[in-house]
C-alpha cells in the first residue's frame, strides 16, 4: 500500500512543476485539468507524509523506551502508546483514501418520489417523504426546486420530482433510493387499524451535457397543456413537455413551470440524469462483487426501510439499524440514518479491499 502512495506523492509533485510551467499556463483548460487532479491528490499526500513522519517519530519513541534512565524510558513508552495509535488511525485513513471515489458525489441531485401500493394512503406518505427531505435539505441550507408534481385525490402526491442543490447531496442522499414502506392508521381508519403503504424514491446525480450524450433524434418531444400550478396561462398557452427516450423508453413529464422553455430545460435534466443512472446501473451489474458490497444501496424493488408510527420506530432493512423519535425523522432529523448506512458501506469495501 505504501508503494502506491509513493507513486501518488510522486505524481503530486510533478504536477505541482507542471503548474509553474509557462505553456500550461498559457493552456487554460490544461491549467485546470492540472490544478484539480493536484487538488484531489494533494489531501492523500498529506496524509501520506503525516503517516511517514509519525513512523519516523515511533521509531525514536522506541530507542528512548529502551532506554537506561528510567524517567527517560517512561517518557520513550507513553510517546511510544500515542504514537502507536495515531499510527493506526492514519493507516485507516490512508485505507479510505484508496477506495475508489464516485465521480458524482459532489454533484447536486434530482430526487423522484413516487407512490406505491396502498392507495389514498401511499400518496400521503410520498408527500411525508418529501417533505423530510425538503426539511433535511433546509438544516443543511440546500436550495430546493420543484421540477414535476402529479397530485393525488387525497393531497398527497402521485408523483413528485425535485432538485436539491447543495455541496455533496449527491454523497448524502444516494443510498435514500428504494422501496420505503410505512405503517400506520390513516385518519380515514375508524376501526383503527395500521395499513402498510410504500413509496419509491429514485436519487440521481444532476449530470452534465458532458457526462452523457443524448442523441436526440432518439427523443420525441410533445408539448400540451399544463394540468399543474399557472393560473390561467395553464389555459390559453401550451407549456407542459414530455421527453420519450425512444431506445430505453424513459418519459419525463415537466409542467410546473408557466414557461415552455423553463419546463423544456427541466426535462433535460431529469432525463439526461435518468439515463445516466440507466447506464450506471449496467455498470454495476456487471461489477458483481462491487454491487454485492453496497449492501443493496439503490435497487428499485428493493425495499429499504419501514417507518413504523405506532410503535414510534424506524427500521433500515440494510443494515439491521433500528431508531426512534419518528416525528423528528420525519421533520428532517435523518442524519444519523444516513451516516449509519455510510458507515457500514465504506466498512464493507475496506474489508474487501
Amino acid at each position: 500500500m505504501l508503494e502506491k502512495f509513493d507513486e501518488l506523492e510522486l505524481r503530486f509533485e510533478e504536477l505541482t512543476l507542471q503548474l509553474a510551467d509557462p505553456e500550461v499556463i498559457s493552456d487554460r483548460h490544461r491549467l485546470e485539468e492540472i490544478a484539480r487532479e493536484r487538488s484531489n491528490l494533494g489531501e492523500i499526500v498529506e496524509l501520506y507524509r503525516k503517516h511517514q513522519q509519525t513512523s519516523s517519530d515511533l521509531e525514536e519513541a522506541q530507542i528512548l523506551a529502551n532506554d537506561s534512565d528510567p524517567e527517560i524510558s517512561q517518557l520513550g513508552n507513553e510517546e511510544k502508546t500515542r504514537l502507536t495509535k495515531e499510527l493506526e488511525d492514519l493507516d485507516q485513513a490512508l485505507k479510505l483514501a484508496l477506495l475508489p471515489k464516485d465521480p458524482a458525489d459532489e454533484k447536486n441531485v434530482i430526487v423522484e418520489i413516487r407512490s406505491g401500493t396502498g392507495g389514498d394512503e401511499a400518496g400521503l406518505f410520498a408527500a411525508d417523504l418529501f417533505r423530510m427531505y425538503q426539511r433535511y435539505a433546509e438544516r443543511r441550507t440546500w436550495k430546493v426546486e420543484i421540477l414535476n408534481t402529479s397530485s393525488a385525490h387525497s393531497g398527497g402526491f402521485k408523483e413528485i420530482t425535485f432538485e436539491l442543490n447543495g455541496h455533496g447531496a449527491y454523497s448524502r442522499l444516494k443510498y435514500e433510493s428504494g422501496v420505503h414502506r410505512v405503517q400506520r392508521v390513516p385518519e380515514t381508519e375508524s376501526q383503527g387499524r395500521i395499513h402498510t403503504s410504500t413509496a419509491t424514491v429514485a436519487v440521481l446525480p444532476e449530470v452534465d451535457e458532458i457526462d452523457i450524450d443524448i442523441d436526440w433524434n432518439e427523443v420525441r418531444i410533445d408539448i400540451f397543456h399544463s394540468g399543474g400550478a399557472g393560473g390561467q396561462n395553464v389555459n390559453k398557452v401550451a407549456t407542459a413537455v414530455r421527453m420519450t427516450h425512444e431506445p430505453s423508453g424513459i418519459v419525463v413529464v415537466c409542467q410546473d413551470e408557466r414557461s415552455q422553455s423553463k419546463n423544456r430545460a427541466r426535462a433535460e435534466s431529469v432525463l439526461r440524469s435518468r439515463l445516466y443512472d440507466l447506464e450506471q446501473e449496467k455498470q454495476q451489474s456487471e461489477e458483481a462483487e462491487a454491487r454485492r458490497l453496497q449492501v443493496g444501496g439503490g435497487a428499485r424493488a428493493e425495499k429499504i426501510r419501514t417507518y413504523n408510527f405506532p410503535q414510534d420506530r424506524i427500521t433500515d432493512h440494510r443494515i439491521s439499524l433500528t431508531v426512534h423519535s419518528i416525528d423528528k425523522v420525519m421533520d428532517g432529523e435523518i442524519d444519523g440514518i444516513i451516516e449509519a448506512v455510510n458507515a457500514d458501506i465504506t466498512a464493507r469495501m475496506l474489508a474487501n479491499s
